[in-house]
């Protein structure tokens, strides 16, 4: 196999192949093979569709793993990729699989489960963490009861979690990227599926508009699902030992609740709503449409009331010209969050932000080497509002707009795989410019033991309400970089720039113990050099808004992987 052969976007690309008559043989375990005469002529590309059948008898299984070859040719560094199969074979709160569940079992991920979920990735808050859906941001991915998130996994197609070291194409964040991809909706016929826990209902609705053809490749589908928690309504019956109505009361400083006490309920519900239309070229192109509404709300008796909103849509594609080796992609979205919470102490605290995107990408395959390159345009918009203990009121009414082009090159050389990348980021807002190096490299010491390393620079203008001291804190706000005067932590010296900075060094061992079970070792270090937060302390209009602090983060992340595939072998099928 020519080791210029890169999957990409459910195709696959040959890159730099000399010229003269081949035969291509495509094969899958249960499929039948299919073998095409193709002929290359100088400074020509040919694209090829090919289609396979299931066999009528399943022979005994061959391992082959695509991704122990991937680990080989790629750097992946920090880089976890999780699938819907995975995320459902894990036991789940309420029995449903959600991604909200699945990621603390990962290295270096911890989630603070039913108190917001708010996800912190080896040392860093969540409004360090950038979430994507179909490339665009989401700013609250967690519901208020933390087990749940905003996606549903049956329209998941793949998760990217890197944790540390990303390259060039990720950016405006200085700790982590999740990276969510949903999937097309069935090409060939109408599907769907009902499902119902203690927790919530959901459905789920696929087909083609145009069904795909079998002579070109072109289709039109759709995908829709929705779920709506009902756990308000089956607590009271259902987990009652879980609404205590004394710590209401207690909390409250109130002790008459007793003739409530059997409306007190969890008070957790929200809606997810999820459409998608997928357009299909016959040579690989695409254009994907989408739309969301995702609501969450609690109501805590006598102390609180929260909801949020998060509404959006967008358009992303893929453009494979018939005569270049240079793919494009990009995405361009809207979407608008809200969030009120009330107490009962009476000080109202609300927050918005409003934001637009745009981004575009190009890949060009070579022999043994890979450029990307891109643009990505952000623009947000910040309505804040929070009053502290002591009266003190916060507030930011601002639009900010962020320009980014970054390159990477991969090249093999060898057992080694080395991949530099550039990043620059300018902030309108604070007329600063970011220059950010990145850097991966893999040697493949033998077939079975690889090293690796990654690092860079990364930078931020995005802040969070969040109190990291607090033990509860479900208000979830956002506001852009101060354009005030910043200090240096604990003096009167100003800062160099606005920005939030931090750097990633991490290294590594990938050990294939067994065909079945492989090893992961990888000591990293975050150093943040400035993190700016809300001045929590501020007791007079005088003091400053924000403070800035340091900090960082250390550690090895050890894991283990154990992969094994049963199977009914020499049964006939149909």
């Amino acid at each position: 196999m020519n080791p210029s052969l890169q999957p990409l976007f459910g195709f696959f690309s040959l890159g730099s192949i000399p010229v003269g008559n081949y035969t291509m043989v495509a094969s899958y375990i249960g499929y039948d093979s299919v073998a095409i005469n193709v002929s290359l002529k100088a400074g020509g590309i040919v694209y090829q569709r090919i289609s396979i059948s299931p066999n009528s008898i399943e022979l005994s299984t061959v391992d082959v793993s695509a991704q122990r070859e991937q680990a080989r040719s790629d750097v992946q560094v920090s880089k976890l990729t999780v699938s819907p199969k995975q995320i459902r074979a894990l036991p789940a709160t309420g029995g449903e699989a959600d991604i909200a569940q699945y990621l603390p079992v990962l290295p270096g991920i911890i989630v603070s489960g039913d108190q917001g979920g708010q996800l912190y990735i080896r040392g860093g808050s969540p409004v360090q963490n950038r979430i994507l859906l179909d490339g665009m941001t989401i700013y609250n991915p967690f519901h208020s009861i933390g087990f749940f998130s905003v996606f549903e996994t049956e329209t998941i197609r793949s998760v990217d979690v890197l944790t540390g070291g990303f390259n060039a194409e990720y950016g405006g964040r200085i700790s982590a990227v999740v990276d969510i991809k949903t999937r097309e909706g069935n090409k060939k016929r109408f599907a769907g599926l009902v499902s119902a826990s203690p927790f919530q209902v959901k459905t789920l609705l696929e087909g083609p508009i145009k069904k795909i053809s079998e002579e070109t490749g072109s289709s039109i589908s759709y995908l829709v699902t929705a779920k709506h928690s009902y756990l308000d309504q089956t607590s009271q019956y259902l987990y009652k030992y879980a609404a205590d109505t004394s710590f209401f009361s207690f909390a409250a400083g109130d002790t008459s609740f007793s003739d409530i006490a059997d409306d007190v309920v969890l008070p957790y519900s929200f809606t997810d709503i999820y459409g998608k239309v997928s357009i299909l070229g016959g040579n690989g192109s695409k254009l994907n449409l989408f739309g969301f509404n995702f609501t969450d709300r609690f109501d805590f008796v006598g102390l609180a009331e929260l909801n949020w909103t998060t509404t959006g849509g967008g358009a992303s594609f893929t453009l494979v010209p018939p005569s270049s080796n240079v793919v494009m992609d990009g995405s361009v979205a809207y979407s608008k969050y809200d969030i009120m919470l009330d107490e009962s102490d009476n000080r109202p605290r609300r927050s918005g932000i409003t934001s637009y995107s745009a981004i575009l990408n190009f890949t060009y395959f070579g022999n043994k080497n890979q450029v990307n390159y891109g643009f990505e345009f952000t623009g947000f918009n910040t309505d804040f509002s929070f009053v502290n203990p002591v009266d003190i009121n916060y507030s930011q009414r601002d639009f900010t707009t962020e320009l980014a082009g970054y390159a990477k090159y991969k090249l093999k050389v060898g057992n080694l795989i080395v991949e530099p990348g550039f990043r620059a980021h300018y902030y309108a807002s604070q007329a600063a410019m970011s220059f950010e190096p990145r850097f991966g490299l893999k040697y493949n010491i033998t077939d079975f033991l690889r090293f690796k390393a990654a690092g860079g620079v990364y930078s931020q203008n995005l802040i969070s309400s969040v109190n990291e001291f607090d033990i509860v804190n479900f208000f979830v706000g956002f506001l852009a970089g101060p354009e005030e005067t910043l200090y240096k932590p604990g003096s009167n010296t100003p800062t160099k720039n606005r920005l939030q900075k931090s750097f990633h060094a991490i290294g590594g061992l990938e050990i294939d113990l067994t065909k079945k079970i492989q090893l992961n070792v990888e000591p990293y270090y975050k150093g943040f050099t400035q993190l700016i937060n809300i001045n929590l302390n501020k007791l007079s209009n005088q003091d400053p808004d924000f403070v800035t602090e340091t900090g960082e983060a250390y550690g090895i992340d050890l894991s283990a992987k154990y992969e094994f595939k049963t199977c009914t072998c020499g049964l006939p099928t149909r």
